[in-house]
């Protein structure tokens, strides 16, 4: 009698892929992706690069594609469940004070670094010609714009803004209908694991994304499009690497009691995702998981996280628009005085709604521009550039989005700490339910470690 023939002991590639830690698949995707975007360029293959540019659009979709139910659950949820978090509103006014605080400090070294370096000066770049953006930047659109006209139209156009109000109104309506509105919360957290588990495989292909995303910027711009940006470039890495490693170890030293080392290891998949998606919000799912992880209890992470994915934008909305506002008024030659400075620092803190999450801070650009009095046109100039510099912005925001709950929970005296000091494990192979939020009067399972 024949017997089957012995399995290899030899592992698959996908089965050596798979087993490689997460990190290192992102880091390979970046490199490789370079290196066939520079390949693509120099040797003019528009195959590669078109091929490239596909994969990295396809990403971004999936990611979208995921925003308005994600966002809109996760909230409904969120809020809802606040009514058994006991001092929901003490934590809530924390958490926005937080935000508030490190905002304030992050406006203040852009506006510092622009000033020293004056990344605008000799730049000699050509203003004729350019057309403002047809996007809404005044501040009686941003406020007008967060009420929807049609509820159908704010999720058909993914304005996050708007999903944000309608969410909050229903999580509000939940608390105060009690029972009679449980079948609304079931149906919200279903559809929010739901939306989660679908996330969570389009996370895992990161890799890939990263390959396309970085791989079509190379292809497309090359380096000499850094020339005339090297300085605004520089500021922006520059300021967003002072919050996100001096900053924010400072407050976690200082203001929660904390080793930031800690803070980092276990938060660093969501700013390693951040930084390739340039998606928030699509990073959610992982930024609650880190945050959980460091030992956020998971009813207040819940709130917070989302919350957060909404409206902290430390990279997007007060390092990148004081910049880019003093670069802007130097290419134009127009002098800013300390009224405008104080304007920026006003705009980042109460405008960073604008920006919702979402890829790229335009509309943030736009409403700080039109509040100074600068001219639109100038956003044009920042267009080919923004992806660039949206990488390390959205890294940053994820990293505050991060940091605000695991310091409010910290000096709240609810923080794990043996959790926050051991945040150890691979978060992508943690079972994705481990992400939804808590239900209300029920007992928590464990976040994933």
């Amino acid at each position: 009698m024949s017997t089957a023939p012995e399995a290899t002991s030899s592992p698959s590639v996908l089965t050596k892929i798979r087993k490689t830690p997460f990190w290192v698949q992102i880091v390979a995707g970046l490199v490789l992706g370079a290196g066939l975007g520079y390949l693509a360029r120099t040797a003019d293959i528009s195959w590669l690069a078109t091929t490239l540019e596909t994969i990295g659009k396809i990403f971004v979709q999936l990611l979208k594609l995921a925003v308005p139910p994600l966002v809109f659950t996760a909230i409904v949820v969120s809020v809802a469940n606040l009514r058994n978090v006991t001092n929901a509103a003490r934590l809530a006014t924390r958490t926005l004070l937080w935000f508030m605080i490190t905002s304030l400090i992050a406006v203040a070294i852009g506006l510092g670094l622009g000033l020293l370096t004056n990344p605008g000066r000799g730049t000699d770049l050509k203003t004729e010609g350019l057309k403002a953006l047809d996007s809404k930047g005044t501040w009686i659109d941003f406020l007008t714009g967060i009420f929807p006209t049609n509820i159908v139209d704010a999720f058909a156009k993914v304005n996050v803004l708007q999903i944000v109000f309608m969410a909050v109104v229903v999580g509000a309506a939940i608390i105060k209908l009690g029972s009679r509105a449980e079948p609304v919360l079931k149906l919200s957290e279903s559809v929010l694991e739901l939306t989660q588990t679908a996330l969570w495989w389009v996370i895992r292909l990161s890799p890939l994304g990263t390959l396309g995303l970085i791989g079509k910027s190379v292809a497309k711009y090359g380096w000499d499009l850094l020339k005339p940006f090297a300085t605004l470039t520089l500021d922006v890495y520059i300021g967003c690497a002072l919050v996100l490693f001096v900053v924010y170890s400072l407050v976690l030293r200082f203001a929660a009691g904390l080793n930031p080392v800690n803070f980092f290891k276990g938060a660093w998949p969501a700013i390693q995702l951040a930084f390739v998606s340039r998606s928030s919000v699509g990073t959610l799912p992982v930024t609650r998981r880190v945050t959980e992880r460091l030992g956020v209890p998971s009813e207040y992470a819940s709130f917070s996280v989302p919350f957060g994915a909404t409206t902290k934008m430390d990279g997007c909305a007060a390092i990148y628009p004081s910049i880019a506002a003093i670069f802007v008024a130097q290419v134009y030659n127009i002098d800013l005085g300390i009224k405008d400075y104080v304007l920026i620092a006003f705009v980042s803190v109460v405008g960073s709604a604008a920006t919702a999450g979402l890829t790229g801070a335009i509309v943030m650009l736009t409403l700080t521009l039109s509040t100074l009095g600068l001219p639109l046109e100038g956003v044009g100039l920042l267009l080919a550039i923004d992806p660039i510099l949206d990488m390390v912005r959205t890294a940053t925001n994820v990293a505050g989005q991060a940091l605000v709950p695991v310091v409010v929970a910290a000096r709240e005296k609810i923080l794990d700490v043996a959790a926050y000091n051991d945040p150890s494990g691979d978060l992508y192979d943690a079972a994705p339910a481990a992400v939804i939020p808590a239900q209300a009067g029920k007992e928590a399972a464990p976040a994933a470690v």
